[in-house]
């Protein structure tokens, strides 16, 4: 597996990338957002947010331009808002300085088990909400087909998602995530399941980063009512009545 390590710092690069190495990872270092931006994104990248050039987010937004390679973002940063804000423009994860090096081969090997979906996303022939003509009922039309529920549409064909008109941009965990509490809406899914489904059965990652994914897929769906919380437990899809 060939890695692109974006990372200014030295002191900080020159054991990352050995570390990689030592696990069997092919590891190409550059230093700037710039540099990143021009040369082979590879079949992973980990992106610090520090760079010297330009904000790290800014190069994620980049990257999503051009590509879906899996990206991991290494920040010394521990507000949520910049997490959240690294997601939603594309992020698949995050991870904090310090951390171990088998923290973070747990967190790319959770990343790139799910990039085979990633991969086959394609671009609609229409809004697949008015494919059948049959409006908004719930369940699909057929069993590999779109699930529409209210005003949502979720097409796990083609790995994309529409409220009403407009189609909601989602990174691969958000579709993800979206799409696991569409097959059953109503029902209450656990964290764990969800870890489980959606990031991997030995994801070592805290439990928060569920919670800042719910949180953007929330914001972007326009209404925080389509997720509810069910406290103790985990989260459920329902269809909120004005989108009904």
């Amino acid at each position: 597996m060939r890695v692109l390590l974006v990372e200014d710092d030295d002191t900080i690069a020159e054991p990352l990338a050995e570390g990689l190495s030592r696990y069997g990872l092919a590891v190409e270092r550059v230093a700037t957002g710039g540099a990143a931006l021009a040369g082979p994104l590879g079949d992973i990248v980990l992106l610090d947010l520090g760079l010297p050039d330009m904000d790290g987010i800014d190069v994620c937004r980049g990257i999503r331009q051009v590509s879906d390679v899996p990206v991991i973002m290494l920040t010394a940063r521990g507000e949520e808002a910049d997490r959240v804000v690294g997601l939603e423009m594309g992020a698949d994860d995050y991870l904090a300085k310090p951390f171990s090096m088998r923290e973070l081969i747990a967190r790319i090997r959770a990343v790139t088990r799910r990039t085979h979906a990633a991969s086959g996303r394609t671009a609609p022939a229409g809004h697949p909400g008015h494919a059948s003509g049959t409006g908004h009922a719930s369940g699909t039309d057929r069993p590999d087909g779109p699930r529409r529920l209210g005003a949502l549409v979720v097409d796990r064909r083609t790995r994309q998602a529409w409220v009403g008109d407009a189609q909601v941009a989602l990174t691969p965990k958000e579709f993800d995530l979206l799409a696991l509490l569409a097959d059953d809406p109503g029902a209450v899914y656990s964290r764990q399941q969800i870890l489980d489904e959606v990031w991997d059965p030995h994801f070592h990652g805290p439990t928060k980063t569920l919670d800042v994914h719910v949180a953007a897929l929330r914001r972007k769906l326009g209404d925080p009512c389509w997720i509810h919380t069910v406290r103790g437990v985990g989260f459920r899809l329902v269809v909120p009545a004005s989108h009904g």
